[in-house]
Formats: C-alpha cells, structure tokens, sequence
C-alpha cells in the first residue's frame, strides 16, 4: 500500500516546461511515474518528448484533467506565480498538489492554503519547499531519487528534504510504503498529523520514521497525536540541537524563541509519547532497525 500516491496516479506537472520542470518530469518518467500531461498556457497544444515517452501539455489544469483524468499535479512554477498556479489546482479540484518551489511569500502560502480549506478540501497541498512523495515502486511525484530504497512497510515524514534522503538511504535495506517530504516553511499543507493518520490507517506501514527540526511546535503537536492515535511503533529525529537561540536556520520555519521549538523540548515531547527519538539519523535508523527485527 501507500498514502496519498499510488500506482493508478495519474500525475500532470505544472511548469513542465521550464528547466526544473523538464528535468525532474524526465526524472519522474523514468521512475515509472505516470505522467499524462504538462501545464503552461503560452505552450498549450504542444507535445513534449522526454526520452521516447510524449506528454503533451495543457493550457489549464482543468483542461489536463478533462483530457487525461488527472488526480495529482507537481508545481514546478517560479515563487512569483506559485499562488496563481495552486489556486488553478484547487479550482480544478485536483485531488493532489504537490508544491515544490521554495522562496514562496509566507502570506502567498496562506492564501491558497485558506482557499483549499473555504473551498471544502478538495484538494491535498504537501509542501510548499519540499521534495514531495515517493511510494517507491509505484509512483514518485517531485524530487526525491527514485533509486535510495525500493518498496518496504517503514512510512517515513519528515521535514527536511535532505533528512529525507539520508534516512530512505539507512533504512533501503527495508523499504518504505510511502516517504513524504512536508516542508519547512511556517505555513505548510500537510502537516507530520496528517500523514501519521494516514500510516496508521495503511494496513501495509508497519512502523513510522518521523523527522523534525526546531521552530514552531509541529512536533509537539505531532506527539499528542501520537499518544492518543497511533499504535504502530514510531521513531523520531529532531534536526537542530546545536542551533543557535534566535536564529533562523535554512528552513524559514527553523526559528527558535526562548525555551519555545528547541530541539531538547520536541525529543521531550516526543519521548513522553512512547517514540524512540534518535540523537543522529543514523542512531534514529538503528532505533527502527530494532523495532523492525521485534516485528
């Protein structure tokens, strides 16, 4: 199984066109990802040839899901018209927006974010500033390598792109149902709840990587969860024990205020919680190596 990307999902790339877009929906193809159309305006009619594979591109997103019956689309549109675009996509009520771009305005993040909720949740937003979600073997809508770890019972959110990456890389030994890239800017989609719901209900994840970092207090949040929903067994790492009080770290959520969004509060949080939280990403996939053996 997998949350939220699937095998019968049939993924559209706004901004296929552009360099980004080329590269990655080549990237995409080539992982078996079945991608039905690209989306640009001033390209509509046009057909694109990625290596053998033709995808034509559409003029709007609904134009594409009329066409193809698409249920997924990944923004690869520059931070200036990134609002526009994820507003199209929840107009068309496409079922997942995948939002890749980072350096979007904070305030241009929820105003598609409200618009998704006003509008009934229609539509699913992951991200913006994230790599997006692989279910490997089936399907992998964004940026992160097709080839780390194949398909396995570990379901993995996180935070960080790169974390994401290093922690699919530990574990390829046992593969994941579904890795899911959030984000990190302060306002966000899909959050570490949401897809904990998801992998508890995946009668096929076996157990839950989940990645933080300081600021802002998500993983506090993320841990009442857990407490009071989740039954599987779940490991945690928080990015940031080092950073200094006050300072903005790569992620524009990465901020830490006085004693509010430490690295020490979250592990603290989390450990009351009944998760294992690694003090490294190689020590939090040793932790899962052994809950994985007890299984």
């Amino acid at each position: 199984m997998a949350i939220f990307l699937t095998a019968d999902s049939k993924v559209i790339v706004q901004g296929m066109t552009g360099s980004e877009g080329m590269k990655h929906t080549r990237r995409m193809l080539a992982s078996g990802t079945n991608i039905v159309g690209g989306v640009n305006p001033r390209k509509a009619g046009e057909k694109v040839d990625f290596d053998g594979q033709v995808v034509p591109v559409f003029g709007t997103v609904a134009e594409a899901i009329e066409a193809t019956g698409a249920d997924v689309t990944v923004v690869f549109v520059p931070p200036a018209f990134t609002k526009a675009a994820v507003i199209e996509a929840i107009d068309a009520q496409i079922g997942l927006a995948v939002v890749i771009t980072e350096g979007i305005p904070v305030h241009d993040t929820a105003a598609f974010w409200a618009h998704a909720v006003a509008t009934g949740n229609k539509t699913r937003v992951i991200g913006p500033n994230c790599p997006g979600i692989i279910s490997p073997g089936k399907s992998n809508a964004g940026i992160i390598p097709a080839d780390i770890a194949g398909p396995g019972k570990i379901g993995l959110v996180s935070k960080s792109g790169t974390l994401t990456y290093q922690m699919m890389y530990e574990l390829r030994e046992f593969g994941f149902s579904s890795a899911i890239g959030i984000g990190g800017d302060p306002v966000i989609g899909t959050t570490h709840i949401d897809a904990l719901e998801a992998f508890q209900n995946d009668p096929e994840t076996a157990a839950i990587v989940m990645i933080g970092e300081i600021g802002g207090d998500a993983e506090e949040r993320a841990a009442a969860y857990i407490k009071a929903n989740v039954t599987k067994p779940v490991v945690g790492y928080v990015a940031g024990f080092t950073a200094p009080e006050g300072k903005t770290m790569g992620h524009a959520g990465a901020i830490v205020s006085g004693s509010a969004g430490t690295a020490a509060a979250k592990k603290e949080a989390l450990e009351a919680a009944g998760v294992k939280v690694g003090k490294t990403p190689s020590e939090t996939a040793q932790l899962m190596r052994e809950i994985i053996a007890a299984l």
